[in-house]
């Protein structure tokens, strides 16, 4: 009897204990799931960048790749102090805004930072992708060891504005001042004598437009104690451009420069696309009278055969310095379209070697078919791809995105990243916002340039969804209404992967599956020119094609307007749109 009792406790143990096992491991699957649900982590991010033109033109002892900055870093400017050199882009409605890199010998950057890195200083909060910060102008003056970054704000009614600091390197730049001028571009001028001055872009006075496009170049005394122009300065030095009978448009960029005695007056001409180039003034006198040069311009693509190989288009808004071998060298910003004319890297920045042995500067190769690489100066060594040196040519990014501290590389929209992030050693979660990728808000989101036509991307996420309000994944991105997204949400209650494209701020679903969430999803995306190919895998399955392969056509400014180049994208909302 006590032997049958002992049997039915020891089998009614082995049933509770059972039951309570099973139960505990439900809930502790239900407690990963909610962990995994309140945090959508992204880990081990890969891209990897790989162009004909690179394979084909491989480098010779001697030489360095243009463009030095691949992917959107357009509207370059240099500034020199000593034997360091300091350059800048545009950014645009990314936060941090202004990527300002350092060099010593021109070929080998890093990149030290943003120049605007706080809200005080960048107010981009509703601006669209394509509004924010337009052509920063970074200049040293060496009368107070002060270097300047001016620049246009869209946003917010900030228009232009002037931060400053004692040294890029360690950043700390000062709160904005707003400058009282119109227009865009402007630039700082510091002459010999101590004396600064701000050139511009700007509309002609009232009643004077003449044509649409029609832009005039001003220039302003100003007071570098008050950081303000002084009223009643400004004088027009360019009128339309070099030839004011043939109605040129958007001059554009200025930047004033001293040789010899002599002032000379570049700037950009023809618009930021197709027909840009890069034109040149001189005159005896900083306020004028400017004359152009009698071989104008002096860099453009614009005349040569679009169906050249490789072709480099839209050169232009261009900034030159003296280089370490007392050579002059210039920056500028073109596009390397696709096989389909489109050019979904954007903007990106250039060099070419400029002769300025006789009057007028000239850069060297900028009227011919520009090559893929560049001569050294001499006496350097190209370390790109290597030593924390700023990579170019076909290269392989990874980030497994467990570092306290972000890579450079890494931008937000609209607002600070440490907001909506943290670092962990599974990975980087993006806290989601109540907040679409269509909307004109910040979004939890962190982007990576394209800088190839053909690359491939990845990135691990541990993530499950609740609703279809919540949704996480990856996106290639143009602006807030042009791009595709691939994520992990639910549909009808149950996981879902879909891929949908927005044009034009309309979405369509373009595929989706039902996913077990039971590990971490692989999500990735092929470029091959204008092909972009998404793929998803699970666990440690190999990687499946979602839909099939869509036109990266949303992702050029050709189609979607603007100015940025595509950019590939970690998103997480609760305010998901896709459905």
């Amino acid at each position: 009897m006590l032997k049958r009792k002992g049997k039915i406790m020891l089998g009614m143990s082995v049933v509770i204990l059972a039951t309570l096992t099973a139960f505990g491991t439900k809930a502790h699957k239900r407690k990963l799931q909610k962990d995994r649900l309140s945090e959508p982590v992204f880990s081990d991010f890969v891209y990897q960048g790989e162009d004909a033109v690179y394979t084909q033109n491989p480098l010779k002892p001697g030489q360095f790749y243009s463009p030095i900055l691949q992917g959107c870093y357009p509207d370059p400017s240099i500034t020199r102090k000593g034997g360091d050199y300091y350059l800048v882009n545009s950014s645009f409605s990314m936060f941090p805004g202004v990527p300002i890199f350092h060099s010593v010998d021109l070929v080998n950057w890093r990149q030290l930072g943003h120049v605007l890195d706080r809200e005080s200083q960048l107010k981009v909060q509703t601006a669209g992708i394509s509004a924010g910060i337009y052509a920063p102008d970074i200049m040293y003056n060496r009368h107070n060891d002060t270097f300047y970054m001016i620049t246009t704000q869209i946003a917010l009614g900030m228009g232009n504005m002037v931060v400053k600091t004692k040294d890029p390197k360690a950043g700390n730049w000062s709160d904005p001042v707003k400058v009282d001028v119109e227009g865009i571009d402007p630039a700082l001028f510091f002459d010999d004598d101590g004396k600064a001055y701000v050139v511009h872009n700007d509309a002609p006075d009232k009643g004077k437009e003449r044509y649409e496009g029609h832009r005039v170049i001003k220039l302003w005394a100003y007071d570098t104690e008050k950081d303000q122009v002084v009223k009643g300065t400004s004088r027009i030095l360019v009128d339309g451009g070099v030839d004011p009978a043939a109605n040129p448009i958007w001059i554009e960029g200025p930047h004033i420069y001293k040789k010899g005695g002599k002032y000379y007056l570049m700037c950009a001409e023809g618009g930021t696309g197709s027909d840009h180039s890069e034109v040149i003034f001189s005159s005896d006198h900083v306020m004028g009278p400017y004359k152009p040069a009698p071989k104008n311009p002096i860099l453009s693509q614009r005349h040569l055969d679009k169906n050249r190989p490789h072709p480099v288009e839209w050169a232009g808004h261009a900034d030159l310095v003296e280089g370490p071998d007392e050579g002059w060298y210039g920056v500028f910003l073109g596009v390397r379209p696709n096989e389909a004319k489109r050019v979904n890297t954007g903007r990106e920045t250039f060099i070419l070697p400029v002769d300025w042995s006789a009057e007028w500067p000239v850069f060297e190769g900028g009227m011919e078919a520009l090559k893929p690489s560049v001569a050294m100066p001499i006496g350097v060594k190209n370390s790109t791809n290597a030593e924390g040196y700023f990579p170019n040519g076909n290269f392989r990014f990874t980030d497994p995105l467990t570092a306290a501290v972000l890579d450079h590389r890494w931008v937000a929209l609209r607002g600070a990243r440490e907001k909506f992030i943290q670092t962990t050693e599974r990975g980087i979660i993006l806290r989601p916002y109540t907040v679409d990728i269509s909307e004109q808000k910040p979004i939890s989101a962190l982007f990576y340039r394209q800088q190839h036509k053909n690359f491939e991307s990845s990135v691990s996420l541990d993530y499950v969804p609740a609703s279809g309000s919540d949704l996480a994944g990856i996106t290639c991105l143009q602006s807030e209404k042009y791009h595709y997204v691939l994520g992990v949400t639910k549909l009808d209650n149950e996981d879902h992967i879909v891929l949908a494209r927005s044009e034009n701020g309309s979405t369509r679903i373009l595929a989706k599956e039902k996913i077990n969430l039971n590990a971490k999803v692989q999500l990735q995306v092929k470029g091959v020119g204008d092909a972009y190919q998404f793929a998803y895998a699970v666990g440690k399955e190999a990687f499946r094609n979602i839909g099939s392969t869509v036109s990266g056509d949303i992702l050029s400014t050709d189609v979607a307007g603007g100015f940025t180049g595509a950019l590939i994208g970690l998103y997480s909302t609760t305010a998901n749109r896709i459905r």
